[in-house]
């Protein structure tokens, strides 16, 4: 079975790419440091991230098929937050990984924080799909 991991970025906001491209590496990592995290307790299907400390405790999931694999990522776009948070809402109901990505607005933004992107996965991509296959790519 495939493995990937997408990232959906807001482009409501009309961010600089180069503050996509950083908000999109804060998603990717994030899903991976949020199971490290023994604090962080959104299940994530058969893992329980409470229960992860290192990495090699991956073995054999589609997180470590991934990052052993290919390491697919797609770049996907969304209109809205309202629409950004009902996806991720979708997701976390599917169990699947995934971090919101909230920036401190101290660079774009006037100093307001701003939902900009969620990355969703790694996980099976006819998991992924069936929330996002209605996006389109960045």
């Amino acid at each position: 079975m495939k493995i990937k991991q997408v990232i959906v970025m807001r482009t409501d906001l009309n961010m600089r790419r180069g503050k996509q491209i950083a908000q999109g590496a804060h998603a990717s990592l994030g899903v991976i440091l949020a199971m490290m995290n023994s604090r962080y307790e959104q299940p994530f299907g058969a893992l329980q991230p409470t229960e992860v400390k290192e990495l090699y405790l991956f073995n054999n999931t589609p997180i470590e098929k991934w990052i052993n694999g290919i390491f697919t990522k797609i770049g996907l776009r969304i209109g809205s937050e309202k629409e950004l948070l009902e996806l991720y809402e979708q997701a976390k109901n599917a169990k699947l990984p995934t971090i919101l990505i909230t920036d401190n607005g101290i660079t774009e933004f006037n100093g307001v924080p701003t939902k900009t992107c969620i990355a969703i996965g790694p996980g099976y991509e006819k998991d992924i799909d069936k929330i996002t296959s209605h996006l389109k790519l960045l």
